[in-house]
Formats: C-alpha cells, structure tokens, sequence
C-alpha cells in the first residue's frame, strides 16, 4: 500500500526532512530524509487522530536501552511495554535508547502492532545515545538534529509534529550529554568542554524553537538538576556534573527566555519530585535522588498544563530502568 508520509511544519527551521511517499510490509513505515541526518519513522497507516479527548498527555523517560527496558523481569515487572498498556500516554518521549534501527522496532513491535507510530535517531557510535518518540497520535513531520555539525551524529536531539487536540504542536526528545567534573584529568576536560559547547549552540537553538508559531516542549534527560530542591544531597554535589554553577545558570536562563519547567510550575514549593537514581547502594530505597528530567514548554502550551506526575517504581525490583517515568497532562 502506498503511504504519503505527511509535511513539514511551515515554520519549522531551515533542515526540516523531505518526506517522500513509501511502500513497506508489516505495517510500518520506515522513512529516511532525502537530505541532511537520516532517521527512521515505523507506524500503522491512519485515516484519523487517535486523540478523542480535549486535552493530551506526554511522557519522557530515560529507558536506559531499549532492548533492556522491554525485558519481562518477573511477573510484577513486565518491563517498558506493560508500563505503556497501563499507562494513559499519548506521546511518549524516550531517551538512551542504545539501539539500531532494527533492534528498536524489534524491541517495541507489539505496541506498533498496536497502533503507535515511532520515529527514532540512532547514533553513529553503536550503543551510545539515542532518542525517539514514541506517539498514538499520528504524526505530521519529523528532524532529526537540531542543524548541529558536531552534534546532530550522536543522535541526542529530535523533534516531531502532530495535530493535537490543542492544536498543532511539536514534541522533542532531547538526551543532553553528562558531561563530567571540572578537573584537569583529559577524559574529564573532554567531557567537560563537549556539555559546554551542546549548551551554547543547543540553547541556540532553543530560543528560536520557542519562537514557533505552535504548541512546543521538549522533553527529556536534561542531566541537569536546576535548583536545590532538584536533588536531594545537594551539599555533597555541588562540584559534580549535572550541578555546576554554569549548568544550572543554562537551565535559568532558559526559564528567564520565556521557557517553563513545568513540574516545577506546578509543584513549586516540593522537594522533587525526582526522576533518576543510582542502581548502586540504597539511593532508590532512600529516594536519595535527582530530577533531571523535564517537560520544558513554551508559553502557548505551558500555560495549559494541568497535572505533572513521576511514576516511580513501588520497589528497587520493579524498575526497568534507572529513571522514572515523568508525565504531564496539558488540557
């Protein structure tokens, strides 16, 4: 069967994909640019919206590698793929999805069996990074990168339309590098001076992302914990990476641009909730954790945020990955 793919947003930045029109088995689409970054695009033909309500719910979540987040563990933790059955997601935003292309649409076949559409980037290093989204809604256009030279490659950036029921809209998976201490050993320096240089040109490209003429918000593993409340130990962690004075200066003047961290907009006074911890030690146990992972919304969406919640695990066995899952619903 043949499948028109859909179109660029009219005000989408300058390296938007160039769809083209396909033929594949199985279902699912698979989509390459004709020009810049490849990416792939897996999902049912659609005749309409999948959203019957008002409002719309998106998701984020570090899986920690996609083929691991999907292993059935123990009847009570069925992994990545029980936690979407149950889960009431429209868009679900993944990061360090360390897979190729085959591997992840092996790894999620039965929820695009279902219905979902998926769009990833894999990076040019095997088993590193790696971000997608994961969607009912159909998606109308999708990019890759963010127009990086050095960074679009390590596929930790991209970006898709749809129509939501609130109108048009554009989801992004952002995967920001860890970056490391600030001290004078070479692997560090270089760890260092790479976060350094993604936040100067990814912030770049932020301010004229929330410049669009729709609905934005990037989700994702930001590895940056903003303000003190953002971690729980964060006397003990003031030189380390993920909470260096520069880090969390970024993350403020993002929010000073008109940006909105929305769980933070809407539980401004909670310790938390935190979204990652270590699989090391008692962390989980002691909910000695950090929040890294944020919905970050421009205006337009912000202001229709109504619930924002963490969906962490009830015990230290039950997880399928080292974050939790974190939700919002904009009405």
């Amino acid at each position: 069967m043949d499948l028109v793919l859909g179109h660029c947003a009219a005000d989408a930045n300058e390296h938007c994909s160039h769809l083209v029109q396909v033929q594949l088995g199985k279902g699912y689409i698979k989509q390459d640019e004709k020009q810049g970054l490849p990416y792939l695009w897996y999902g049912r033909t659609t005749t309409a919206s999948t959203l019957l309500s008002v409002s719309i719910t998106i998701s984020t979540v570090n899986v920690n590698g996609i083929r691991a987040a999907v292993r059935h563990r123990s009847e009570a933790n069925r992994g990545l793929l029980a936690w979407l059955a149950t889960a009431d997601s429209d868009v679900v935003l993944l990061q360090e999805v360390r897979a190729d292309e085959d591997q992840a649409r092996d790894a999620l076949a039965p929820v695009l069996d279902d219905g979902w559409q998926f769009a990833m980037s894999s990076s040019v290093v095997k088993g590193h990074a790696g971000v997608g989204v994961l969607s009912r809604v159909p998606l109308t256009g999708v990019r890759a990168g963010f127009g990086s030279d050095e960074f679009d490659a390590t596929a930790r950036y991209i970006e898709a339309d749809l129509d939501s029921a609130l109108g048009p809209m554009t989801v992004a998976s952002l995967y920001l590098p860890k970056g490391a201490a600030a001290t004078t050993v070479p692997k560090d320096v270089a760890k260092f001076d790479e976060k350094a240089r993604f936040l100067d040109e990814f912030g770049g490209y932020l301010d004229r992302l929330r410049r669009r003429r729709r609905h934005v918000v990037v989700g994702g593993d930001w590895n940056i914990a903003h303000a003190e409340a953002d971690i729980k130990n964060w006397k003990g962690n003031l030189k380390s990476p993920g909470f260096l004075p520069h880090e969390r200066t970024w993350v403020g003047g993002l929010l000073d641009a008109g940006w909105s961290d929305v769980m933070r907009d809407l539980a401004p006074g909670e310790e938390g909730p935190y979204t990652w911890w270590s699989w090391r030690g008692k962390a989980f146990d002691n909910d000695s954790g950090w929040r890294i992972d944020y919905q970050l919304a421009n205006k337009s969406l912000a202001k229709r945020a109504v619930k924002a919640t963490v969906d962490r695990a009830d015990a230290y066995d039950l997880r399928w990955s080292d974050h939790a899952p974190m939700t919002v619903v904009y009405d």
